[in-house]
């Protein structure tokens, strides 16, 4: 069985969808950030400036998501699931124009999970 740390519900797909439409290529990258905390923001790829502290944490629907190394230490225990929410959230995530933000549903790994994604 394969083991994913991130997945993404279909109401986000739906967003995510319309923001590749306008947009073009796309990465997720969870904040860590003093505005939304931890939350996932999504840019047009290249606008966001990643490097070697960005992990790259899997993959929801052909888009890259990354966390930085610090970030990823605390929630590398943790499965994350991307659903969208109504609301304006106070980033530059390109879902913000649209009256929706993305936010994070969290559970903690199972014993299972654990021992593949983090050995």
């Amino acid at each position: 069985m394969e083991y994913k740390r991130v997945a993404i519900t279909k109401k986000a797909i739906e967003i995510l969808n319309q923001l590749k439409e306008k947009h073009g290529e796309l990465i997720f990258h969870q904040s860590g950030g003093c505005c939304d905390g931890s939350a996932p923001m999504v840019f047009e790829e290249g606008d966001m400036y990643l490097d070697d502290s960005d992990i790259l944490v899997g993959q929801l629907e052909d888009v890259n998501y990354y966390m930085n190394e610090d970030q990823f230490e605390y929630w590398k225990y943790s499965h994350i699931t991307i659903d969208v929410v109504e609301g304006r959230g106070s980033s530059f995530s390109l879902e913000i124009p649209l009256g929706v933000r993305f936010i994070i549903h969290s559970r903690l790994l199972t014993d299972e999970e654990n021992k593949v994604l983090n050995t």
